[in-house]
């Protein structure tokens, strides 16, 4: 039975360029579960205040949201390689500049002015790997299915490994050491990435007689990226109260295995998407993944003790990769070739933006009722994502019958 589930992978390694250049991007992108995490710790170590951490990583949310789907129409524009020139460089002084600051007890209002300028400079590379892939695939649809559910687990190891590496370094090393390691994972990958020209798909400049709509005017891009937002409201605000709660139990060192477990469920359940011929179209397993994360997270209001948090998340994890595989393949089918990239990352664009006020609420509510009463914040997100979809009835309803 492992054999059939793993001939899909076989054939998708057996793209010329590919393994390499995925194993830039996953390194490349080991970061982004990492700094988020990272922040809290060194701001939450420097001030005690997880209001000032939320507020904080609210505003690195909401600026990656606004700046990720302008450095991908970039891409789309000039390539993926001289975008990234630009962005590494400049990523890793903006980040030192804001450790050196909260080191040095600067004023707070410093801290935002230069986590502002820093999180200006992230670059969707997930985003880049998958358009990478699509464009080596061509027309193999069952292919491409295994390639977005393969990076789809290459982000839950990102999510497994990082958070652990993050607590380890803020733990065992100093509380800025998390966000120095996921500046070197991000420069060392990223550069790997953008130097192998011979997979780069090619650029797309603008062609102003035949003008494509911007990206988020097709109402189908639309309806996905409101439920991302919501999504992305979900991540962080797991990851805030994860925190809050091991802290409040004397166990800080366990928030990076808590979150690994978390992404251990997901990463099974992406290995499984990936190597399945799906008869059913993505609206429909999204929204069927959806509603069961919506169940699957109900529990996590009832833990009171680590163990059961992990079971809790564990199985939360399984209808993760699933949904956002959909996701990803709902956006790109509805968008011209020159428009993928962009369309990609505003897949993942709402999710920070959605996790810049979570984390806000969340922190809030951790100072003032508790941590597991952060969870309420958890659920409320993903009901919000059921709720405020239905204005896009029709479009979803389009959308299940012609994908």
């Amino acid at each position: 039975m492992l054999n059939p589930m793993l001939t899909p992978y076989r054939r998708l390694f057996q793209t010329p360029g590919g393994f390499r250049f995925s194993i830039a991007a996953f390194v490349g992108r080991m970061s982004i579960s990492m700094d988020s995490l990272a922040l809290i710790f060194i701001v939450v170590h420097a001030t005690h205040s997880y209001t000032l951490a939320g507020a904080l990583a609210a505003v690195a949310a909401t600026v990656m949201a606004t700046v990720l789907p302008l450095w991908s129409r970039v891409s789309d524009r000039i390539g993926q390689r001289k975008t990234l020139i630009v962005a590494i460089p400049s990523r890793v002084v903006l980040i030192s500049i804001f450790i050196l600051l909260v080191q040095l007890g600067a004023p707070h209002w410093t801290w935002f002015v230069a986590i502002i300028a820093a999180e200006s400079t992230v670059v969707n590379l997930g985003g880049f790997v998958r358009r990478r892939w699509l464009w080596a695939l061509g027309n193999d649809r069952d292919l491409v299915n295994t390639a977005y559910a393969y990076e789809g687990l290459m982000d839950e190891f990102v999510f497994i490994f990082g958070p652990v590496i993050a607590t380890a370094c803020a733990a065992s090393i100093a509380p800025a050491a998390g966000l120095v390691v996921g500046l070197i994972f991000m420069a060392v990958g990223s550069t790997y990435f953008a130097l192998q020209h011979a997979t780069e798909p090619p650029a797309h400049p603008r062609d102003d007689r035949e003008p494509h709509p911007p990206v988020m005017r097709n109402t189908s891009v639309q309806a996905v990226v409101l439920i991302t937002f919501f999504l992305g409201g979900f991540f962080n605000a797991i990851a805030i109260v994860v925190v809050a709660f091991a802290q409040d139990r004397g166990a800080m060192a366990s928030t990076g295995w808590l979150l690994a477990i978390w992404s251990v469920g997901s990463a099974m359940s992406a290995t499984i998407t990936g190597s399945m011929k799906w008869k059913m179209n993505h609206a429909n397993r999204l929204w069927i993944f959806l509603l069961s994360l919506v169940l699957l997270t109900i529990p996590l209001l009832f833990v009171h003790n680590l163990t059961t948090l992990s079971i809790g998340l564990f199985c939360n994890g399984l209808a993760i990769a699933p949904m956002i595989v959909s996701a990803y393949s709902v956006a790109e089918a509805a968008v011209p070739p020159g428009q993928i990239t962009e369309a990609l990352t505003w897949v993942v664009a709402g999710m920070p933006l959605g996790g810049a006020v979570s984390s806000a609420i969340g922190g809030w509510v951790i100072d003032h009722y508790g941590a597991e009463r952060g969870f309420w914040v958890v659920i409320g997100c993903l009901c919000g994502a059921v709720v405020m979809s239905l204005p896009y009835f029709r479009t979803w309803n389009r959308l299940r019958s012609e994908l």
